[in-house]
Protein backbone atom coordinates (compact mmCIF):
# COMPACT_ATOMS: atom_id res chain seq x y z
CA UNK A 1 0.00 0.00 0.00
CA UNK A 2 1.40 3.36 -0.89
CA UNK A 3 2.60 5.92 1.89
CA UNK A 4 2.85 2.54 4.41
CA UNK A 5 6.13 0.64 5.29
CA UNK A 6 5.33 -2.86 6.87
CA UNK A 7 6.45 -3.49 11.11
CA UNK A 8 7.33 -6.87 11.68
CA UNK A 9 8.81 -8.69 14.87
CA UNK A 10 11.48 -11.21 14.26
CA UNK A 11 10.63 -13.02 17.50
CA UNK A 12 7.78 -14.06 15.06
CA UNK A 13 10.57 -15.27 12.60
CA UNK A 14 12.77 -17.38 15.40
CA UNK A 15 9.34 -18.77 17.47
CA UNK A 16 8.21 -21.83 17.35
CA UNK A 17 5.16 -21.23 15.54
CA UNK A 18 5.29 -22.26 12.03
CA UNK A 19 1.63 -19.50 11.49
CA UNK A 20 4.16 -16.87 12.79
CA UNK A 21 6.78 -17.92 11.06
CA UNK A 22 4.81 -18.19 7.75
CA UNK A 23 3.40 -14.49 8.31
CA UNK A 24 6.78 -12.99 9.14
CA UNK A 25 7.74 -14.46 5.65
CA UNK A 26 5.34 -13.24 3.66
CA UNK A 27 5.53 -9.56 5.50
CA UNK A 28 8.71 -9.33 4.79
CA UNK A 29 9.03 -10.23 0.91
CA UNK A 30 6.24 -9.00 0.17
CA UNK A 31 8.15 -5.34 1.49
CA UNK A 32 10.55 -6.10 -0.07
CA UNK A 33 9.17 -6.61 -3.69
CA UNK A 34 6.45 -3.52 -2.98
CA UNK A 35 8.84 -1.02 -1.81
CA UNK A 36 11.97 -2.44 -0.58
CA UNK A 37 11.98 -1.32 2.67
CA UNK A 38 10.19 -2.81 6.43
CA UNK A 39 10.57 -1.88 9.74
CA UNK A 40 11.73 -4.60 12.36
CA UNK A 41 11.36 -4.65 16.28
CA UNK A 42 12.52 -7.71 18.38
CA UNK A 43 15.33 -7.62 16.19
CA UNK A 44 17.76 -8.35 19.67
CA UNK A 45 20.33 -5.53 19.69
CA UNK A 46 20.72 -4.27 22.82
CA UNK A 47 19.02 -0.82 22.55
CA UNK A 48 21.92 0.50 25.33
CA UNK A 49 25.02 -0.63 23.41
CA UNK A 50 23.45 1.18 20.35
CA UNK A 51 23.50 3.99 22.45
CA UNK A 52 26.92 3.92 23.54
CA UNK A 53 28.06 3.56 20.08
CA UNK A 54 26.57 6.82 19.12
CA UNK A 55 28.48 8.50 21.97
CA UNK A 56 31.27 7.26 20.99
CA UNK A 57 30.31 8.58 17.48
CA UNK A 58 29.73 11.90 18.34
CA UNK A 59 33.17 12.10 20.42
CA UNK A 60 35.04 10.71 17.61
CA UNK A 61 33.65 13.27 14.72
CA UNK A 62 34.18 16.36 17.27
CA UNK A 63 38.03 15.62 17.47
CA UNK A 64 40.02 18.17 15.65
CA UNK A 65 40.37 17.11 11.29
CA UNK A 66 43.96 16.60 12.18
CA UNK A 67 43.06 13.54 14.34
CA UNK A 68 40.30 12.04 12.50
CA UNK A 69 42.18 12.30 9.42
CA UNK A 70 44.74 10.07 10.73
CA UNK A 71 42.64 7.01 10.77
CA UNK A 72 42.34 7.49 6.81
CA UNK A 73 44.10 5.36 4.67
CA UNK A 74 45.01 5.43 1.47
CA UNK A 75 44.38 3.14 -1.69
CA UNK A 76 41.98 0.85 0.45
CA UNK A 77 38.84 3.32 -1.03
CA UNK A 78 37.19 4.40 2.29
CA UNK A 79 36.73 0.67 3.04
CA UNK A 80 37.86 1.08 6.58
CA UNK A 81 38.67 3.77 8.75
CA UNK A 82 38.07 7.51 8.37
CA UNK A 83 36.53 9.34 5.27
CA UNK A 84 36.28 13.29 5.06
CA UNK A 85 33.06 15.40 4.45
CA UNK A 86 32.32 15.75 1.16
CA UNK A 87 33.91 13.07 -0.19
CA UNK A 88 31.37 10.54 -1.17
CA UNK A 89 28.09 11.53 -3.67
CA UNK A 90 24.88 9.77 -4.48
CA UNK A 91 25.85 7.78 -8.17
CA UNK A 92 24.09 10.30 -10.33
CA UNK A 93 24.35 13.67 -7.85
CA UNK A 94 27.20 16.22 -8.81
CA UNK A 95 27.17 17.91 -5.49
CA UNK A 96 28.84 15.57 -2.25
CA UNK A 97 26.80 14.46 0.16
CA UNK A 98 26.90 16.44 3.61
CA UNK A 99 28.57 13.98 5.32
CA UNK A 100 31.64 11.88 7.18
CA UNK A 101 32.11 8.73 8.18
CA UNK A 102 33.94 5.57 9.76
CA UNK A 103 33.90 2.32 7.97
CA UNK A 104 34.28 -0.80 10.42
CA UNK A 105 34.49 -4.20 8.71
CA UNK A 106 34.47 -7.90 10.23
CA UNK A 107 37.15 -8.47 12.88
CA UNK A 108 39.26 -11.43 12.78
CA UNK A 109 41.96 -13.37 14.56
CA UNK A 110 45.54 -13.76 13.09
CA UNK A 111 44.58 -17.57 12.73
CA UNK A 112 41.67 -17.65 10.59
CA UNK A 113 42.39 -18.88 7.59
CA UNK A 114 40.82 -15.97 5.77
CA UNK A 115 42.92 -13.08 7.64
CA UNK A 116 45.43 -12.55 5.04
CA UNK A 117 42.84 -11.45 2.03
CA UNK A 118 40.65 -9.28 4.95
CA UNK A 119 41.56 -5.26 4.90
CA UNK A 120 41.96 -4.26 8.64
CA UNK A 121 40.13 -2.45 10.99
CA UNK A 122 41.32 1.12 12.22
CA UNK A 123 40.56 1.92 15.56
CA UNK A 124 40.50 5.10 17.24
CA UNK A 125 43.32 4.72 20.20
CA UNK A 126 40.99 8.46 21.55
CA UNK A 127 37.79 7.04 22.46
CA UNK A 128 37.51 4.46 25.05
CA UNK A 129 34.84 1.86 24.59
CA UNK A 130 34.95 2.52 21.06
CA UNK A 131 36.66 -0.58 19.49
CA UNK A 132 34.80 -3.06 22.14
CA UNK A 133 31.46 -1.87 21.46
CA UNK A 134 31.35 -1.82 17.83
CA UNK A 135 32.81 -4.94 17.44
CA UNK A 136 29.89 -6.64 20.03
CA UNK A 137 27.30 -4.13 17.87
CA UNK A 138 28.75 -5.68 14.47
CA UNK A 139 28.31 -8.76 15.56
CA UNK A 140 24.52 -8.32 16.44
CA UNK A 141 23.91 -6.76 13.65
CA UNK A 142 25.08 -9.83 11.38
CA UNK A 143 23.21 -11.79 13.60
CA UNK A 144 20.27 -10.37 12.62
CA UNK A 145 20.74 -9.67 9.56
CA UNK A 146 21.36 -13.51 8.77
CA UNK A 147 17.87 -14.46 10.04
CA UNK A 148 16.57 -11.54 7.91
CA UNK A 149 18.47 -13.21 4.98
CA UNK A 150 16.79 -16.63 6.20
CA UNK A 151 13.27 -15.49 5.64
CA UNK A 152 13.81 -13.91 2.24
CA UNK A 153 15.67 -17.02 1.48
CA UNK A 154 12.25 -18.99 2.32
CA UNK A 155 10.09 -16.28 0.37
CA UNK A 156 12.27 -16.96 -2.99
CA UNK A 157 11.50 -20.67 -2.20
CA UNK A 158 15.33 -21.50 -1.79
CA UNK A 159 16.80 -23.05 1.41
CA UNK A 160 16.99 -21.21 4.55
CA UNK A 161 20.66 -20.85 4.34
CA UNK A 162 20.34 -19.78 0.02
CA UNK A 163 21.34 -15.73 0.80
CA UNK A 164 23.39 -16.27 4.30
CA UNK A 165 25.58 -18.65 2.55
CA UNK A 166 26.44 -15.83 0.35
CA UNK A 167 27.33 -13.42 3.15
CA UNK A 168 29.57 -15.80 5.26
CA UNK A 169 33.11 -13.72 5.28
CA UNK A 170 32.24 -11.18 3.08
CA UNK A 171 33.02 -7.38 3.29
CA UNK A 172 29.79 -6.53 5.06
CA UNK A 173 30.79 -3.02 6.54
CA UNK A 174 29.26 -1.23 9.90
CA UNK A 175 29.11 2.47 8.72
CA UNK A 176 29.27 5.02 11.48
CA UNK A 177 28.06 8.62 9.82
CA UNK A 178 28.14 12.11 11.02
CA UNK A 179 26.00 15.16 9.32
CA UNK A 180 27.49 17.97 10.62
CA UNK A 181 25.53 21.34 10.83
CA UNK A 182 25.00 23.24 7.71
CA UNK A 183 27.37 25.50 6.74
CA UNK A 184 26.42 28.72 5.66
CA UNK A 185 28.59 28.69 2.23
CA UNK A 186 28.00 24.99 1.70
CA UNK A 187 26.83 24.15 -1.82
CA UNK A 188 23.28 25.48 -2.63
CA UNK A 189 21.92 22.46 -3.90
CA UNK A 190 23.84 19.79 -1.44
CA UNK A 191 21.74 17.76 0.89
CA UNK A 192 22.41 15.08 3.78
CA UNK A 193 22.78 12.06 1.54
CA UNK A 194 21.06 12.37 -1.99
CA UNK A 195 18.72 10.00 -3.19
CA UNK A 196 20.44 6.44 -3.77
CA UNK A 197 19.78 3.22 -3.49
CA UNK A 198 22.11 1.23 -1.27
CA UNK A 199 24.91 -1.25 -3.25
CA UNK A 200 24.60 -4.45 -1.10
CA UNK A 201 21.91 -7.29 -0.23
CA UNK A 202 20.48 -6.03 2.64
CA UNK A 203 21.30 -2.83 4.84
CA UNK A 204 20.05 -2.66 8.91
CA UNK A 205 19.82 0.96 10.07
CA UNK A 206 19.95 1.57 13.55
CA UNK A 207 17.42 4.17 14.56
CA UNK A 208 19.07 7.72 13.58
CA UNK A 209 19.50 10.02 16.26
CA UNK A 210 17.45 12.99 14.13
CA UNK A 211 14.79 12.84 11.86
CA UNK A 212 15.64 13.33 8.44
CA UNK A 213 15.29 10.06 6.03
CA UNK A 214 12.99 9.80 3.42
CA UNK A 215 11.39 6.81 1.41
CA UNK A 216 10.33 6.85 -2.28
CA UNK A 217 7.08 4.17 -2.58
CA UNK A 218 6.12 2.88 -5.92
CA UNK A 219 4.29 6.23 -6.86
CA UNK A 220 7.44 8.34 -6.56
CA UNK A 221 6.67 9.68 -3.22
CA UNK A 222 8.18 10.27 -0.66
CA UNK A 223 7.45 9.27 2.90
CA UNK A 224 9.63 10.47 6.11
CA UNK A 225 10.26 7.52 8.69
CA UNK A 226 11.21 9.13 12.01
CA UNK A 227 14.25 8.41 14.14
CA UNK A 228 13.05 5.82 16.59
CA UNK A 229 15.92 3.95 18.57
CA UNK A 230 13.32 0.68 18.82
CA UNK A 231 13.73 0.24 15.52
CA UNK A 232 15.63 -1.26 12.62
CA UNK A 233 15.27 0.13 8.88
CA UNK A 234 15.41 -2.67 6.86
CA UNK A 235 16.04 -2.13 2.71
CA UNK A 236 17.11 -4.22 -0.08
CA UNK A 237 20.11 -2.96 -2.39
CA UNK A 238 21.27 -3.56 -6.03
CA UNK A 239 22.71 -6.71 -5.53
CA UNK A 240 19.35 -8.08 -4.31
CA UNK A 241 17.48 -6.50 -7.24
CA UNK A 242 20.20 -8.32 -9.72
CA UNK A 243 20.06 -11.32 -8.14
CA UNK A 244 16.27 -11.64 -8.15
CA UNK A 245 15.74 -9.91 -11.33
CA UNK A 246 13.93 -6.92 -9.85
CA UNK A 247 11.58 -9.42 -7.51
CA UNK A 248 13.33 -7.35 -4.73
CA UNK A 249 13.04 -3.69 -5.24
CA UNK A 250 16.47 -1.56 -4.52
CA UNK A 251 14.65 1.30 -3.07
CA UNK A 252 15.50 5.15 -3.24
CA UNK A 253 16.21 6.67 -0.33
CA UNK A 254 17.52 10.01 0.69
CA UNK A 255 18.60 12.22 3.83
CA UNK A 256 17.09 15.56 3.84
CA UNK A 257 18.81 18.77 5.51
CA UNK A 258 17.28 19.53 8.88
CA UNK A 259 15.27 23.16 9.97
CA UNK A 260 17.36 23.54 12.54
CA UNK A 261 20.53 24.65 10.59
CA UNK A 262 22.91 24.00 14.22
CA UNK A 263 21.90 20.30 14.76
CA UNK A 264 23.98 17.01 13.93
CA UNK A 265 22.65 13.96 12.78
CA UNK A 266 24.27 10.35 13.29
CA UNK A 267 23.34 7.15 11.47
CA UNK A 268 24.98 3.72 11.32
CA UNK A 269 23.99 1.38 9.06
CA UNK A 270 25.17 -2.08 8.65
CA UNK A 271 25.60 -2.70 4.52
CA UNK A 272 25.47 -6.60 4.21
CA UNK A 273 27.41 -7.68 1.29
CA UNK A 274 27.84 -11.27 -0.36
CA UNK A 275 31.81 -12.18 -1.37
CA UNK A 276 33.55 -10.89 -3.84
CA UNK A 277 33.28 -14.32 -6.02
CA UNK A 278 29.53 -14.13 -5.88
CA UNK A 279 27.71 -14.32 -9.49
CA UNK A 280 25.03 -11.98 -8.89
CA UNK A 281 23.22 -13.19 -12.47
CA UNK A 282 19.45 -12.81 -12.17
CA UNK A 283 18.28 -16.47 -11.24
CA UNK A 284 16.25 -18.29 -13.97
CA UNK A 285 13.69 -19.24 -10.81
CA UNK A 286 12.61 -15.90 -11.02
CA UNK A 287 11.98 -15.01 -14.59
CA UNK A 288 8.34 -16.21 -14.45
CA UNK A 289 7.87 -13.38 -11.49
CA UNK A 290 9.19 -10.84 -13.10
CA UNK A 291 7.97 -10.97 -16.70
CA UNK A 292 9.53 -13.61 -18.19
CA UNK A 293 12.61 -10.81 -19.35
CA UNK A 294 16.06 -10.68 -17.81
CA UNK A 295 16.43 -7.37 -16.51
CA UNK A 296 19.90 -7.17 -14.84
CA UNK A 297 23.47 -8.11 -15.88
CA UNK A 298 26.05 -11.13 -14.93
CA UNK A 299 28.34 -9.61 -12.66
CA UNK A 300 30.33 -10.73 -10.14
CA UNK A 301 29.41 -8.93 -6.74
CA UNK A 302 33.21 -7.91 -6.25
CA UNK A 303 33.10 -5.97 -10.03
CA UNK A 304 29.54 -4.86 -9.07
CA UNK A 305 31.33 -3.29 -5.69
CA UNK A 306 34.44 -2.04 -7.54
CA UNK A 307 32.21 0.17 -10.18
CA UNK A 308 30.02 1.38 -7.83
CA UNK A 309 32.52 2.60 -5.61
CA UNK A 310 34.11 4.55 -8.50
CA UNK A 311 30.14 5.89 -9.47
CA UNK A 312 29.73 7.38 -5.62
CA UNK A 313 33.58 8.73 -5.83
CA UNK A 314 35.02 6.69 -3.27
CA UNK A 315 37.70 4.78 -5.47
CA UNK A 316 40.66 7.23 -6.41
CA UNK A 317 40.68 6.48 -10.29
CA UNK A 318 44.43 6.60 -10.40
CA UNK A 319 44.91 3.97 -8.06
CA UNK A 320 45.21 0.15 -9.55
CA UNK A 321 44.15 -1.12 -6.17
CA UNK A 322 40.91 -2.64 -6.85
CA UNK A 323 40.42 -5.16 -3.97
CA UNK A 324 38.05 -3.51 -1.87
CA UNK A 325 36.53 -6.60 -0.17
CA UNK A 326 38.05 -10.79 0.27
CA UNK A 327 37.80 -12.68 -2.06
Amino acid sequence: MSGVISQVNLNDFTSNESQRQATFVQTIGDALAEIGFFILTGHGVDANLVSRCYDHAAAFFSLPESVKGAYGKQGINGQRGYTHFGREHAKDSTWPDLKEFYQIGRTLTPDYPLYPLFLHNIWPTEIDGFEQDFKNLYLQLERCAFQLLGACSLYLDQPMHWLSEMSEDSNTILRVVHYPPLASNQCPDGVRAAAHEDINLITLLCGSTADGLEIMDQNGSWIPVGANHQYIIVDSGDMMQNLTNGLFKSAKHRVMNPKDVTSNRFSIPMFVHPRNDIDLSPRKEFLGKTGNELRYESITAGDYLYRRLVEIGLVNEDDDEQNCAPQ
